[in-house]
Protein backbone atom coordinates (compact mmCIF):
# COMPACT_ATOMS: atom_id res chain seq x y z
CA UNK A 1 0.00 0.00 0.00
CA UNK A 2 1.38 3.42 -0.85
CA UNK A 3 2.34 5.59 2.06
CA UNK A 4 0.30 8.75 2.50
CA UNK A 5 2.31 11.92 2.79
CA UNK A 6 1.54 13.68 6.05
CA UNK A 7 1.13 17.42 5.59
CA UNK A 8 1.08 19.74 8.59
CA UNK A 9 0.83 23.45 9.15
CA UNK A 10 4.58 23.55 9.79
CA UNK A 11 5.49 21.77 6.56
CA UNK A 12 7.95 23.84 4.53
CA UNK A 13 6.49 25.56 1.50
CA UNK A 14 8.55 24.79 -1.61
CA UNK A 15 9.76 27.71 -3.67
CA UNK A 16 7.87 28.22 -6.90
CA UNK A 17 10.80 28.44 -9.28
CA UNK A 18 10.12 28.78 -12.99
CA UNK A 19 12.10 25.69 -13.92
CA UNK A 20 10.28 23.70 -11.23
CA UNK A 21 6.89 24.66 -12.63
CA UNK A 22 7.99 23.83 -16.17
CA UNK A 23 9.34 20.44 -15.07
CA UNK A 24 6.12 19.56 -13.29
CA UNK A 25 3.90 20.71 -16.16
CA UNK A 26 5.91 18.64 -18.64
CA UNK A 27 5.73 15.55 -16.43
CA UNK A 28 1.95 15.88 -16.08
CA UNK A 29 1.62 15.95 -19.87
CA UNK A 30 4.27 13.30 -20.66
CA UNK A 31 3.91 10.82 -17.81
CA UNK A 32 0.25 11.13 -16.82
CA UNK A 33 -1.14 12.22 -20.20
CA UNK A 34 -3.03 15.00 -18.45
CA UNK A 35 -4.04 18.14 -20.31
CA UNK A 36 -2.63 21.31 -18.75
CA UNK A 37 -2.86 25.05 -19.23
CA UNK A 38 -1.04 28.05 -17.79
CA UNK A 39 -2.79 30.34 -15.34
CA UNK A 40 -1.94 33.57 -13.60
CA UNK A 41 1.18 34.05 -11.47
CA UNK A 42 2.37 36.10 -8.52
CA UNK A 43 4.16 39.42 -8.87
CA UNK A 44 5.99 41.30 -6.09
CA UNK A 45 4.39 44.64 -5.20
CA UNK A 46 4.93 46.85 -2.15
CA UNK A 47 6.48 44.11 -0.06
CA UNK A 48 3.86 41.50 -0.91
CA UNK A 49 2.80 39.35 -3.82
CA UNK A 50 -0.21 40.18 -5.95
CA UNK A 51 -1.93 38.22 -8.69
CA UNK A 52 -0.85 39.03 -12.22
CA UNK A 53 -4.54 39.70 -13.03
CA UNK A 54 -4.14 43.02 -11.21
CA UNK A 55 -7.06 42.57 -8.81
CA UNK A 56 -6.02 43.40 -5.23
CA UNK A 57 -8.93 41.33 -3.90
CA UNK A 58 -8.34 38.32 -6.19
CA UNK A 59 -9.88 35.24 -4.50
CA UNK A 60 -7.25 32.86 -5.94
CA UNK A 61 -4.12 34.99 -6.45
CA UNK A 62 -1.70 33.33 -8.83
CA UNK A 63 -3.90 30.28 -9.40
CA UNK A 64 -6.69 30.97 -11.89
CA UNK A 65 -7.05 31.22 -15.71
CA UNK A 66 -5.77 34.31 -17.47
CA UNK A 67 -8.69 34.45 -19.92
CA UNK A 68 -12.38 33.54 -19.86
CA UNK A 69 -12.00 31.10 -22.75
CA UNK A 70 -9.28 29.13 -20.98
CA UNK A 71 -10.43 25.83 -22.52
CA UNK A 72 -8.92 26.97 -25.84
CA UNK A 73 -5.47 27.12 -24.16
CA UNK A 74 -5.47 23.54 -22.91
CA UNK A 75 -2.81 21.22 -24.34
CA UNK A 76 -1.54 17.70 -23.81
CA UNK A 77 1.63 18.27 -25.84
CA UNK A 78 4.88 18.41 -23.89
CA UNK A 79 6.42 20.47 -26.71
CA UNK A 80 3.63 23.03 -26.40
CA UNK A 81 3.91 23.00 -22.62
CA UNK A 82 7.61 23.88 -22.85
CA UNK A 83 6.81 26.69 -25.25
CA UNK A 84 4.10 28.11 -22.97
CA UNK A 85 6.18 28.09 -19.77
CA UNK A 86 9.22 29.43 -21.63
CA UNK A 87 7.16 32.57 -22.27
CA UNK A 88 5.93 32.86 -18.65
CA UNK A 89 8.01 30.63 -16.33
CA UNK A 90 6.08 31.66 -13.21
CA UNK A 91 2.61 30.75 -14.55
CA UNK A 92 0.54 28.45 -12.36
CA UNK A 93 -0.24 24.92 -13.55
CA UNK A 94 -3.95 24.31 -14.02
CA UNK A 95 -5.55 21.00 -14.98
CA UNK A 96 -9.00 20.86 -16.63
CA UNK A 97 -11.41 18.40 -15.07
CA UNK A 98 -13.99 16.42 -17.01
CA UNK A 99 -11.42 15.08 -19.47
CA UNK A 100 -8.91 12.57 -18.10
CA UNK A 101 -10.22 12.88 -14.55
CA UNK A 102 -12.73 14.58 -12.27
CA UNK A 103 -11.99 15.63 -8.68
CA UNK A 104 -13.98 15.05 -5.50
CA UNK A 105 -13.41 18.18 -3.42
CA UNK A 106 -13.83 17.91 0.38
CA UNK A 107 -12.65 19.75 3.51
CA UNK A 108 -9.12 18.83 4.58
CA UNK A 109 -10.21 17.33 7.93
CA UNK A 110 -12.79 15.07 6.26
CA UNK A 111 -10.32 14.23 3.50
CA UNK A 112 -7.66 12.89 5.86
CA UNK A 113 -10.29 10.90 7.74
CA UNK A 114 -11.59 9.37 4.49
CA UNK A 115 -8.08 8.75 3.15
CA UNK A 116 -7.10 6.75 6.23
CA UNK A 117 -10.33 4.76 6.05
CA UNK A 118 -9.97 4.03 2.34
CA UNK A 119 -6.41 2.82 2.81
CA UNK A 120 -7.47 0.53 5.67
CA UNK A 121 -10.15 -0.88 3.36
CA UNK A 122 -7.49 -1.31 0.65
CA UNK A 123 -9.56 0.60 -1.88
CA UNK A 124 -8.04 1.71 -5.16
CA UNK A 125 -6.91 5.32 -4.83
CA UNK A 126 -5.72 7.87 -7.36
CA UNK A 127 -3.69 11.00 -6.71
CA UNK A 128 -4.94 13.36 -3.98
CA UNK A 129 -4.03 17.04 -3.62
CA UNK A 130 -4.05 19.25 -0.56
CA UNK A 131 -4.65 22.96 -1.15
CA UNK A 132 -3.61 25.98 0.94
CA UNK A 133 -7.28 26.78 1.61
CA UNK A 134 -7.62 23.46 3.48
CA UNK A 135 -9.32 21.37 0.82
CA UNK A 136 -8.46 17.88 -0.43
CA UNK A 137 -9.18 16.76 -3.97
CA UNK A 138 -9.43 13.07 -4.84
CA UNK A 139 -8.85 12.33 -8.53
CA UNK A 140 -11.41 9.92 -10.02
CA UNK A 141 -12.60 8.89 -13.46
CA UNK A 142 -14.66 11.49 -15.36
CA UNK A 143 -18.41 11.56 -14.74
CA UNK A 144 -18.37 12.31 -11.01
CA UNK A 145 -20.43 15.48 -11.37
CA UNK A 146 -23.40 13.55 -12.69
CA UNK A 147 -23.13 10.70 -10.18
CA UNK A 148 -22.36 12.36 -6.85
CA UNK A 149 -25.75 13.87 -5.87
CA UNK A 150 -27.60 10.57 -6.43
CA UNK A 151 -24.88 8.45 -4.80
CA UNK A 152 -24.79 10.68 -1.72
CA UNK A 153 -28.59 10.58 -1.46
CA UNK A 154 -28.60 6.77 -1.69
CA UNK A 155 -26.11 6.64 1.18
CA UNK A 156 -28.61 8.57 3.31
CA UNK A 157 -26.89 11.96 3.34
CA UNK A 158 -28.82 15.03 2.11
CA UNK A 159 -26.44 16.41 -0.53
CA UNK A 160 -27.03 20.00 0.61
CA UNK A 161 -25.87 19.25 4.17
CA UNK A 162 -22.40 17.87 3.43
CA UNK A 163 -19.44 19.71 1.93
CA UNK A 164 -18.61 17.35 -0.93
CA UNK A 165 -18.26 18.88 -4.40
CA UNK A 166 -17.51 17.15 -7.68
CA UNK A 167 -15.39 19.14 -10.12
CA UNK A 168 -16.04 17.99 -13.66
CA UNK A 169 -16.55 19.28 -17.18
CA UNK A 170 -15.89 23.00 -17.60
CA UNK A 171 -13.91 23.29 -14.36
CA UNK A 172 -10.25 23.03 -13.38
CA UNK A 173 -7.95 22.39 -10.43
CA UNK A 174 -4.55 23.84 -9.55
CA UNK A 175 -1.70 21.32 -9.62
CA UNK A 176 1.37 21.16 -7.35
CA UNK A 177 3.54 23.15 -6.87
CA UNK A 178 1.23 26.07 -7.79
CA UNK A 179 1.13 28.69 -5.04
CA UNK A 180 -1.96 30.57 -3.82
CA UNK A 181 -0.77 34.05 -2.87
CA UNK A 182 0.82 34.02 0.57
CA UNK A 183 -1.20 31.02 1.69
CA UNK A 184 1.22 28.35 0.49
CA UNK A 185 1.47 25.76 -2.26
CA UNK A 186 -0.79 23.03 -3.54
CA UNK A 187 0.82 19.77 -2.43
CA UNK A 188 0.30 16.07 -3.03
CA UNK A 189 -1.28 14.22 -0.13
CA UNK A 190 -0.94 11.17 -2.36
CA UNK A 191 1.45 11.56 -5.28
CA UNK A 192 0.87 10.37 -8.85
CA UNK A 193 2.82 7.13 -9.32
CA UNK A 194 2.76 4.27 -11.83
CA UNK A 195 0.73 2.34 -9.24
CA UNK A 196 -2.17 4.80 -9.33
CA UNK A 197 -2.19 5.55 -13.04
CA UNK A 198 -5.59 3.82 -13.29
CA UNK A 199 -8.03 6.04 -11.46
CA UNK A 200 -10.89 4.77 -9.30
CA UNK A 201 -14.52 5.36 -10.17
CA UNK A 202 -16.55 7.68 -7.94
CA UNK A 203 -18.48 4.72 -6.51
CA UNK A 204 -15.26 3.30 -5.02
CA UNK A 205 -14.63 6.35 -2.83
CA UNK A 206 -18.00 7.99 -2.26
CA UNK A 207 -19.07 6.03 0.84
CA UNK A 208 -15.93 6.91 2.81
CA UNK A 209 -15.93 10.53 1.61
CA UNK A 210 -19.64 11.08 2.29
CA UNK A 211 -19.34 9.50 5.73
CA UNK A 212 -16.33 11.69 6.62
CA UNK A 213 -18.01 14.85 5.33
CA UNK A 214 -21.27 13.97 7.08
CA UNK A 215 -19.46 13.34 10.37
CA UNK A 216 -17.62 16.66 10.06
CA UNK A 217 -20.87 18.51 9.29
CA UNK A 218 -22.60 16.91 12.28
CA UNK A 219 -19.71 17.79 14.59
CA UNK A 220 -19.75 21.37 13.31
CA UNK A 221 -23.49 21.69 13.97
CA UNK A 222 -22.99 20.31 17.47
CA UNK A 223 -20.23 22.84 18.18
CA UNK A 224 -22.50 25.69 17.07
CA UNK A 225 -25.39 24.43 19.16
CA UNK A 226 -23.13 24.14 22.18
Amino acid sequence: MEETIAVTESAPIPKQRGEQLLDHAVRYAEERHWDVFAGTWLEPADGRELCSCGATDCPAPGAHPTVEDWAAQVTGSAVQVRRIWAKQPQASILLPTGRTFDALDVPESAGFLALARLERMERTLGPVTLTPDHRMLFFVLPGAGVKVPDLVRKLGWPAATIDLVARGEGEYVAAPPTRFGGRGSVQWARRPTPANRWLPDTEELIDALAYACGSEAAAERKRHQG
